[in-house]
């Protein structure tokens, strides 16, 4: 979101109707909900996806990607539309741009369709999310009304999360898969129907589009992507993956170029300046890196390997949920006493742990003892650092500097996410390529001549040889997210200070926060 966002005045055509507060806040809370539940509803049905459309696993990671990719990559030009143009026509159209994915991505036959609706859909995602946090502040009086406007929205956006685990379980278990995208179209036409009615326009603000430094990025990393999963498959010294990393060096510094120049850029280069704010982002790509992994393969493990059920899954998961936001709970409470530092070095050491932990997941791992204790204290870690993050990030900053700081750091997440998990991608998939050798020579010397025919015609190994493939393909991918943990650790310990005006920033900050999705 942008600077205006955090700030905008109270002005005449821009209130909410008056006697309908309720149906606003609503309309509001139910697309950052549909948002925010993409996020993990598609998780839990990505081993049906991968069945259905024919998906090798290292492809599979695409489906993620090609959505968080161009969400993260626009987020920060879809608050600067919403300043431009009016905040509820630019809320509206992102709206209905997700909505039409959602029906796209439903239809799908054929991988490159879902891709295609997946990119859409973080176009409308990124149009969409940013402007309705800002509609609250345009729609709702300063005080007790808009405060209680903020805390629905930060009850959604953390809840939410959950709430798309146990919808993708059982949308996938009881309908099909293709209804994790199929449900977004009736509340994307509801809040499209209700948004004119209920929500008054915003005020115009002049200013600029930096497209040349939105698309540049966005292309940049998706070229780095794109370099890092070719590689799991053809190797490091196929053409396109050397292309791939050639064009995203030149873009991502044609990039740097046009933010150095640009009068308004979609992310101001000053940020970096300060050494905490530049230190959390670092932090925050690296952790974002690792969970998305974390949430990929922990799904193929629990639902390939132990035989979980789409609901099964969504269930197992719902315990890192709640020590997400019990961890973020405790770090808002202590946050202006001890600083941010205790609780970075503190959460980023316990996702360490986790992570370190679930390099050991062998095929005969049960889920109490190989995933469930190391995802607890992953999710606590992670708790620990959501509210301590995004305060420290915009600790210090100018009131008209704000917006960008904390948009910043979403994206960092978003973008973070897709670059981490194409890396352990990358991994797994030279990984699964020697172990595959070693169980095929085992399989064709202990197998029948009904087994043989069998998988040549499948193309996969059965169990329990494919089995053994996944598990040391996913062990050995978390080595990687464990150096990414070492990273935000090695970044709180050094890089960041805590001095005395942060601590008495943070104690009137701390109070208004609450957790982040």
């Amino acid at each position: 979101m942008t600077s205006s966002q955090l700030a905008t005045p109270r002005i005449p055509g821009a209130a909410r109707r008056e006697g309908r507060p309720g149906v606003a806040l609503t309309v509001i809370a139910a697309c950052q909900l549909m948002v925010v539940l993409d996020a993990t509803i598609v998780n839990i049905a990505l081993p049906h996806i991968q069945t259905a459309l024919a998906f090798s696993t290292t492809d599979l990671s695409w489906v993620l990607s090609a959505y968080t990719l161009t969400f993260g990559g626009l987020l920060l030009l879809g608050g600067r539309a919403g300043d431009i143009l009016g905040r509820r026509r630019v809320f509206m159209a992102g709206i209905l741009l997700f909505t039409l994915a959602s029906l796209l991505g439903g239809f799908a036959q054929e991988p490159w369709q879902l891709l295609a609706a997946r990119a859409l859909q973080g176009v409308g995602g990124a149009i969409a999310s940013p402007t309705s946090l800002a509609l609250i502040t345009t729609t709702f009086a300063e005080g007790p009304e808009r405060n209680r406007a903020f805390g629905v929205f930060a009850a959604v956006s953390a809840g939410g999360g959950a709430i798309g685990l146990l919808a993708g379980g059982m949308l996938t278990e009881w309908l099909d898969w293709r209804w994790v995208f199929f449900v977004n179209v009736p509340i994307g036409v509801l809040i499209a129907v209700l948004a004119p009615l209920y929500i008054s326009e915003s005020e115009r603000h002049p200013g600029r589009f930096d497209l040349a430094g939105a698309l540049t990025s966005t292309a940049g990393m998706a070229s780095l992507v794109y370099g890092f999963i070719r590689a799991s498959e053809d190797g490091w010294r196929d053409s396109l993956t050397l292309g791939s990393f050639f064009a995203a060096v030149v873009l991502l510094t044609s990039f740097v170029a046009v933010e150095s120049r640009a009068r308004e850029p979609i992310i101001p280069l000053r940020m970096f300046a300060d050494r905490n704010r530049a230190g959390t982002y670092v932090i925050m790509l690296s952790l974002a890196a690792a969970m998305f992994g974390m949430f990929f393969f922990i799904v193929q493990f629990v639902q390939n390997v132990l035989g979980f059920s789409p609901i099964q899954s969504g269930l197992g998961f719902l315990p890192v949920t709640a020590a997400i936001i019990t961890a973020a709970g405790l770090s808002q409470r202590f946050l202006p006493r001890l600083g941010p530092k205790p609780f970075m070095v503190t959460g980023t050491a316990l996702v360490g742990t986790g992570l370190t932990w679930l390099t050991f997941l062998r095929t005969d791992s049960s889920y109490v003892s190989g995933v469930l204790g190391p995802m607890l204290l992953f999710g606590f870690g992670m708790g620990l650092n959501f509210v301590t993050l995004t305060l420290t990030a915009v600790s210090g900053v100018a009131p008209r500097e704000a917006g960008a700081a904390s948009g910043l750091l979403n994206a960092s997440q978003q973008v973070g996410g897709s670059l981490g998990l194409s890396i352990l991608v990358t991994v797994f998939g030279t990984a699964t390529r020697g172990e595959a050798e070693k169980q095929t020579r085992s399989f064709v010397a202990q197998a029948d001549p009904g087994q043989l025919a069998a998988a040549k015609e499948s193309g996969r190994l059965p169990d329990p040889w494919g089995d053994l493939v996944l598990a040391h393909g996913i062990s050995t991918a978390f080595l990687a997210a464990v150096a990414m943990a070492g990273l935000a650790l090695a970044t709180a310990v050094l890089v960041i200070r805590v001095r005395k005006s942060d601590l008495d920033a943070l104690n009137g900050a701390a109070a208004k926060a609450g957790p982040a999705a």
